[in-house]
């Protein structure tokens, strides 16, 4: 039996978790629409429901970050799951008690899954040497395009066959079972696991990031710190346009592009540019770390790919209000996906340049002022789409907001260490 490092079984398992993670964010996106024809509810209804999901995420993503740097990200991330698994389950039973019932449950839903992100960050800042770095985490976030195929189309087929309800049922179910290899597979750190060669715990003791645990977390300098700000901006405008196209893409294509739910059309399109994202983030993770291995300083490489990156994507959201062809319109999102794949190695891996041994904790402060625009962004959608009934101020928002973010990130952003 091929005896496969520990380190790629950590990688392997943390992707799946992203993957369940949005399958079962994104399912009730797809679901809202019977949903929403059965119970009534309007569209600024709907954009709150969107965003009670994050008020709860972001109550727990700084905290679960401190406590995966000090106690090990896999009980947190494990604790995690379980969480947003049971609270899956019973979204439909919260659906049929009423919109605060059905509020509620989405912030709960939200608290389980807010440790996600910092809780595999903190464990990759342990377990993965630094030339494997930026195409490691660049996988484990394709789960997030991999989670939204899976939620998207299953959702779909499951609403069609079964029942809008069968979709919680089902995908809540995947949580639980991935538990329990989580449980046996995985340790917080590479000296505690007992399957492990010597040779690869050397290995990764010489070139991991970090080995601690956390010692302290300076809010103060944190909060006053340009380099960590910067990170906070992009992750801020990246999450609103991110956000805001995970609730609202369904309905894009429902309402706007007249495209029904039961049509294969519909799992095409929704499937298409998911795909693209796939390839696009593995694509950019090893471009950034092929470009540092060749010697260029890793800052040059952060701010150029994500400058390509964040700037693309924006030009390509700006136009998309401007075409009525659905195939053009599908072709510049698919694009936009690209763009923001090759922007894989900026931001999103930048925590662990400046903070190596506090990278779960930084992860989950900036994530949580990144969730207010999950927060805003869902809210003020529903409010444009009811009062104006146009999509166009939806897409130039985003835009606009992914340029600011953007530009911040490139005068402000370093790979020297901040923090202890």
């Amino acid at each position: 039996m091929m005896n496969i490092p520990k380190r790629f079984l950590l990688i392997f398992y943390s992707t799946l978790a992203v993957i369940i993670c949005y399958i079962d964010r994104v399912n009730i996106s797809v679901a809202i629409i019977p949903m929403q024809e059965q119970f009534g509810w309007s569209e600024s209804q709907v954009g709150l429901i969107f965003s009670s999901f994050y008020i709860g995420y972001m109550i727990t993503m700084t905290l679960g970050g401190y406590l995966a740097d000090k106690f090990g990200g896999k009980r947190v991330l494990g604790c995690g799951v379980i969480l947003w698994s049971l609270f899956t389950i019973l979204t439909p039973v919260a659906a049929h008690n009423g919109l605060f019932a059905l509020f509620f449950m989405r912030i709960l839903m939200g608290v389980g899954e807010g440790v996600t992100f910092p809780a595999w960050h903190s464990l990759y800042a342990r377990w993965i040497p630094f030339k494997e770095r930026t195409r490691a985490i660049a996988f484990t976030n394709s789960g997030v395009a991999i989670g939204t195929i899976i939620g998207y189309i299953g959702t779909q087929m499951i609403i069609v066959s079964m029942g809008w309800e069968w979709a919680f049922y089902l995908f809540g179910i995947l949580g639980i079972a991935w538990f329990y290899f989580w449980s046996r597979e995985v340790t917080s750190f590479p000296s505690e696991h007992k399957g492990i060669s010597s040779c690869e715990l050397s290995y990764i003791e010489k070139n991991a990031p970090s080995i601690s645990t956390v010692r302290k977390i300076p809010f103060k300098k944190l909060l006053s710190n340009k380099p960590f700000l910067a990170i906070v901006a992009a992750t801020f405008a990246n999450n609103w346009s991110l956000f805001v196209f995970l609730s609202f893409l369904p309905k894009f294509l429902d309402n706007e592009l007249g495209i029904a739910l039961e049509s294969s059309a519909f799992v095409t399109l929704m499937i298409i540019p998911s795909i693209i994202s796939v390839i696009a983030l593995n694509a950019g993770g090893f471009l950034a770390d092929d470009l540092i291995k060749k010697g260029i300083r890793i800052i040059k490489v952060r701010k150029i790919v994500n400058s390509i990156g964040f700037f693309g994507s924006a030009s390509c959201l700006f136009m998309i209000p401007f075409f009525e062809s659905i195939t053009t319109i599908i072709i510049l999102i698919c694009v936009t996906n690209i763009f923001s794949g090759i922007a894989a190695g900026g931001f999103g891996v930048n925590h662990a340049d400046i903070a190596p041994n506090a990278t779960g904790t930084l992860v989950g402060i900036a994530s949580t002022f990144g969730m207010i625009a999950g927060i805003l962004g869902n809210i003020v959608s529903g409010y444009i789409l009811e009062i104006t009934e146009s999509w166009t101020f939806v897409f130039h928002i985003a835009a606009c907001l992914i340029v600011v973010g953007g530009l911040i990130y490139l005068f402000f952003a370093s790979d020297q260490k901040q923090f202890e």
